[in-house]
């Protein structure tokens, strides 16, 4: 089963981490039949198996899809509708 949350790291050709951003999961597959993943503003989409292999979507024309990228899974986010008890 895959995570509701993941953490895609972008890396460099040398393998150094570049950037990161943190992805959920959406209603919609992928080409492959796997979840598709996206960020808070849509542009960077994946989709990413149960094995946790990465296939980035483009989002909008033009866009070049970047190789490399590895998909951390994340902790559920607490509930935040949950009232703190002290």
């Amino acid at each position: 089963m895959s995570a509701r949350r993941y953490e895609l790291v972008f890396s460099d050709g040398a393998g150094e981490a570049r950037d990161a951003v943190t992805v959920e999961r959406t209603p919609a597959a992928g080409p492959g039949g796997h979840p598709v993943y996206e960020d808070a503003t849509g542009i960077i989409r994946a989709e990413i198996s149960d094995r946790g292999e990465v296939r980035m979507l483009a989002s909008g024309g033009h866009q070049e899809t970047p190789q490399g990228v590895v998909a951390r899974p994340l902790p559920e986010a607490p509930d935040s509708a949950a009232p703190n008890v002290a």
